[in-house]
C-alpha cells in the first residue's frame, strides 16, 4: 500500500474543508466556518487494483509564507489549489500563488480546481474559464458533489505512475 500527502490549499471561503468533508465523509455543510491551522484526515482509494492511501491536509486561509508555515508542505506529494468560481479576487494571484508553491514543493503535482460550480451557469463558467490565465485540472461543486472524487481519484493516479 502506498501513501500519499495531499495539501488542499488557496484562499479562505473557496470550499477547501467543504471538499475535504465531501471526499472524506460524503457531507456538505452551508455553515462556513474558518479553519485554525490545519484538519488532516485520510481516505483509500484504489487505482488499478493499488490502494494507495491520500492523506490530506486541509489548511487554513492563504497560500502566502506569512500566513501558513512552510512546514505543513513537507513530505507532500501533491497539491490542490482551491479558487472560487463566484469570486474573481480568489483566482487574480493564481500565476503568483503556483509559482510560489512550486518553490517550496519543487516536482510536486499541482492541480488548479475552481469550485462552486453549482452557482453559476454554463456560460459564466465558460468566462472564467478564459479569464483564469492558467490550465483549470477540474471544476467541482463540494456541495453537489460533482467531480469530487475524480478529482481525488485522477491525482492519486497521477501521483503512483
Amino acid at each position: 500500500m502506498t501513501s500519499k500527502k495531499i495539501i488542499l490549499t488557496g484562499s479562505f471561503g473557496v470550499g477547501k474543508t467543504s471538499l475535504f468533508n465531501q471526499f472524506i465523509f460524503n457531507k456538505f455543510s452551508d455553515k462556513y466556518l474558518t479553519t485554525i491551522g490545519v484538519k488532516v484526515n485520510k481516505k483509500s482509494v484504489f487505482v488499478d487494483g493499488e490502494e494507495v492511501n491520500l492523506l490530506v491536509w486541509d489548511i487554513a486561509g492563504e497560500v502566502s509564507q506569512d500566513k501558513v508555515p512552510t512546514s505543513y508542505f513537507l513530505g507532500a506529494s501533491g497539491i490542490i489549489y482551491v479558487f472560487d468560481l463566484t469570486r474573481p479576487l480568489t483566482y487574480k494571484n493564481l500565476e503568483k500563488d503556483i509559482d510560489y508553491l512550486k518553490q517550496i514543493l519543487p516536482g510536486g503535482l499541482i492541480k488548479i480546481v475552481g469550485n462552486k460550480k453549482d452557482l453559476l451557469e454554463e456560460d459564466a463558467i465558460a468566462k472564467v474559464v478564459n479569464d483564469v490565465t492558467m490550465p483549470i485540472s477540474i471544476l467541482t461543486s463540494a456541495k453537489s458533489g460533482e467531480n469530487v472524487e475524480d478529482l481525488f481519484n485522477d491525482l492519486a493516479k497521477s501521483l503512483i505512475k
